[in-house]
């Protein structure tokens, strides 16, 4: 069964989204020598989950000072806009789904991942204590961010390893962020949604305090997407979801990518040792985030940044998983041997 839903909740068309990378692409040369005249900016970008909690610590810390950078955080809030900047030259370092770098670079924007730092972020948050599986939500209706991304792409990846139609045996709700589906959860519009940390903390945050305590539906930590994957597929319960990627000029610089990659990997330590203190420092960039949130997402998690090389396989499984169900996803095909930095 599926449901159709207002416009509002739609992200941008493929359609659109391939003009929009065309013009991008048309006005890469001007953007490039824009960039390179600022060589005093280090742009890091990242989305509002546990990714970018790292790059906000380089920029806070002064972690990059030596390279005689001053390093700036920018937010990016939807996969197109992450798209766009990445092709237009917004940003130096970009916190991104590994499918969406492998697309990007397929398509032809200078691109390599540095790492691959998350490995699970993905949860069904429900009002169903008692579920087990998939199967379990099978003709219930589920709000998943992001269509045609990364929640939707392992959602039905694990859907068809279990033998369901993702479009037929439960009713998707499309809606365009996160925080969109965790308003649905609070406010009883639907039961279950897919949710990446920290909007699972938020979710269950809300629903716990007062006032909204009060009205608002007890939810649980239903499935974790990532064990699914492993319990489904025979696999490691993890998942390369998201990493670092290098563009534009800072590509062509071996020694700040390298410098960018160890950085990257002691903030993140530095994170999970403090989440409260992460908290704080994430809230200030990140106005959706409340403190708390972060610091629960942190203590949930299992991020560990690791090399793209050194998990190349573990990349290309994925990458072939999603080229099954829809291959312009990662951009038709796997990545060259280049694109694993």
């Amino acid at each position: 069964m599926h449901t159709q839903h207002s416009h509002q909740e739609l992200p941008v068309s493929r359609s659109r989204r391939a003009l929009l990378a065309a013009a991008a692409l048309a006005a890469l040369p001007a953007v490039r020598a824009r960039a390179a005249a600022a060589t005093d900016r280090l742009v890091l970008a990242g989305p509002p989950i546990t990714v970018s909690f790292p790059l906000i610590h380089m920029v806070e810390s002064g972690a990059l000072a030596e390279e005689g950078v001053t390093p700036k955080f920018a937010l990016w809030t939807n996969p197109d806009q992450m798209r766009a900047w990445a092709v237009e030259g917004g940003a130096d370092f970009i916190a991104s789904p590994t499918n969406v770098a492998a697309n990007l670079y397929n398509r032809g924007v200078p691109l390599r991942l540095l790492n691959v730092s998350v490995w699970g972020i993905l949860w069904l948050v429900t009002r169903n204590g008692e579920a087990g599986s998939l199967a379990d939500f099978r003709g219930q209706e589920i709000a998943v961010p992001f269509r045609g991304d990364m929640p939707d792409i392992l959602f039905g990846v694990l859907a068809r390893a279990q033998g369901l139609d993702p479009q037929k045996d439960f009713s998707l709700r499309y809606v365009t962020t996160p925080f969109d589906a965790v308003q649905l959860l609070v406010l009883r519009r639907v039961s279950h949604a897919v949710l990446p940390e920290p909007a699972v903390s938020m979710a269950l945050r809300k629903t716990q305090s007062l006032p909204m305590s009060a009205v608002a539906p007890k939810l649980h930590r239903g499935l974790d997407l990532s064990a699914e994957w492993g319990r489904v597929l025979k696999r490691e319960p993890r998942i390369p979801q998201a990493g670092l990627a290098a563009l534009g000029k800072a590509l062509g610089n071996a020694a700040l990518c390298e410098r960018v990659h160890r950085q990257y990997a002691a903030s993140q330590a530095w994170c999970l040792e403090n989440p409260e203190a992460c908290g704080e420092l994430v809230a200030k960039h990140i106005r959706m985030l409340t403190p708390q949130a972060v610091a629960d997402a942190l203590k949930a998690s299992r991020d560990k940044p690791m090399a793209a090389a050194s998990v190349r396989a573990e990349l290309e499984y994925f990458f072939q998983r999603v080229h099954e169900v829809q291959p312009g996803l990662i951009g038709g095909k796997l990545p060259a041997a280049d694109f694993y930095g």
